[in-house]
């Protein structure tokens, strides 16, 4: 008896919640497609039912990523820099590091910075960009409103959009690797402070960013 279409439906996206969280905790190469099914609790054949190779899957996790995750949610938001702002503590809120099974762009962009693989590459550009993007749209938007105290001309938007990047991939990767929560919170924090530097605005309380759902 031939699956029907919505157990098809259902199958993939268990592919691909299992493929999301593994890539997102070890990056591409430590994952196999083994580990995949096992965590979605389906065999190894069934796998090439959905998607032609590991890179393919690889590239429709980071789709499903940007789709649900809470920058692109509020990139539809109101104008405000308040939710600007928003999406910048939401990525340096430590609890972020802790929801393993929700994990944000900035996961796949530190995982796979020194891979070879050209279609990774490719994945890992395609990540970078649409942050570059989601961040300059706002920005832009904002400083013609006089919102942001600066003039949002392209390099300048440019400019920033790339260093608050920096900022946010390197400071979690690098709070992801220490073992001690109140050093993790003290660089998610000096980062914190950096970006609100370079956009020109007041930095929130700690108590308002850290009680943030996602």
């Amino acid at each position: 008896m031939p699956y029907t279409k919505e157990h098809k439906t259902r199958s993939k996206e268990r592919i691909l919640k299992s493929a999301t969280e593994l890539f997102c905790r070890y990056g591409f190469d430590k994952v196999s497609i083994n580990q995949i099914m096992k965590l979605a609790r389906m065999t190894h054949g069934a796998f090439y039912a959905h998607f032609e190779s590991k890179e393919a899957l690889y590239d429709a996790t980071i789709g499903e990523i940007f789709r649900r995750c809470r920058p692109a949610r509020l990139a539809k938001g109101p104008l405000s820099v308040k939710h600007l702002t928003t999406l910048v503590t939401d990525y340096l809120n430590l609890r972020e590091l802790e929801r393993k099974n929700a994990p944000g762009p900035e996961a796949i962009l530190f995982n796979e910075i020194a891979s070879d693989n050209p279609q990774i590459k490719r994945a890992y550009e395609k990540a970078y960009l649409n942050l570059r993007k989601l961040l300059e749209t706002r920005i832009t938007a904002l400083g013609r409103l006089r919102r942001l105290p600066f003039t949002p001309d392209a390099e300048t938007v440019a400019e920033k959009s790339r260093a608050i990047l920096a900022s946010l991939v390197g400071a979690v990767a690098i709070a992801r690797s220490l073992p001690q929560e109140e050093e993790q919170r003290q660089v998610l924090t000096a980062a914190q402070k950096h970006i609100f530097a370079m956009l020109g605005v007041d930095e929130p309380r700690s108590d308002d960013w850290h009680g943030q759902t996602g």
